[in-house]
């Protein structure tokens, strides 16, 4: 009788990891940055009607990078539940760190569990309000949570942004046009290509704002900030 194939557990998952990192490099990048009035956040994508950059809550926004159907599915996951968690407690409990866990723990088991793990990364991003600081979480492959700080970078070459991104970007004191000019930039280097308003998703939490926090830069705004000097 044939011996059963045997592979290490330390084996399969670093071929899971593996696989996992290949698909999320085939996707376009998206950073996330502090400014001044809030948080900015710059997706490279050409599509018009497929987003990257959504509202999750009152303050808090959803990024995903990777396999578009897996991050979809995750994103709608998360609105549901924190639509659920906003009715049966209250709004004030609905927090980026608490949707952060929730995905880190259903992305990791599934990796743990699953043969084919799911080519994603996230962003949850909520801007503070009064004294109270923003909050960036990237949320890998494997369910790994990070806690940002200023700055956090998913998709395709990431490492090499970042690098960038923390060499230039100081303190969350800038503007949003220099925001946006140096997340541009930042794209810019990895793409090798010039990348213009048309081809960006840009989103913003405004710091200020009452209520629903979050608002979409369309292409003529993105332009202007572009080319002010």
């Amino acid at each position: 009788m044939a011996l059963p194939y045997y592979v290490s557990p330390e084996q399969m998952m670093a071929d899971k990891a593996e696989y996992a990192k290949k698909g999320i490099a085939k996707g376009r990048s998206i950073v996330a940055m502090e400014f001044m009035e809030g948080v900015l956040l710059v997706a490279d994508n050409p599509s018009a009607s497929l987003h990257k950059i959504s509202e999750m809550y009152d303050r808090i926004a959803f990024s995903g990078a990777g396999k578009y159907n897996e991050f979809e599915m995750l994103r709608k996951a998360g609105i549901r539940h924190a639509d659920l968690k906003g009715y049966t407690y209250s709004r004030e409990d609905v927090t980026a760190k608490s949707l952060a866990n929730a995905y880190s723990q259903s992305i990791g088991s599934l990796f743990s569990v699953e043969p084919k793990p799911l080519e994603v990364e996230l962003l949850v991003v909520e801007v503070g309000q009064g004294e109270k600081p923003s909050e960036i979480y990237r949320i890998s492959f494997d369910g790994s949570i990070i806690d940002e700080r200023g700055v956090a970078v998913i998709g395709g070459k990431s490492e090499a942004l970042m690098t960038f991104l923390k060499s230039r970007w100081k303190a969350p004191t800038i503007s949003l046009r220099d925001a946006l000019k140096l997340s541009v930039e930042a794209l810019e280097t990895v793409t090798t290509q010039k990348l213009g308003p048309e081809v960006l998703e840009v989103a913003v939490l405004e710091r200020t704002k009452p209520g629903r926090t979050f608002r979409r830069i369309a292409s003529a705004e993105a332009r202007s900030l572009l080319n002010s000097p």
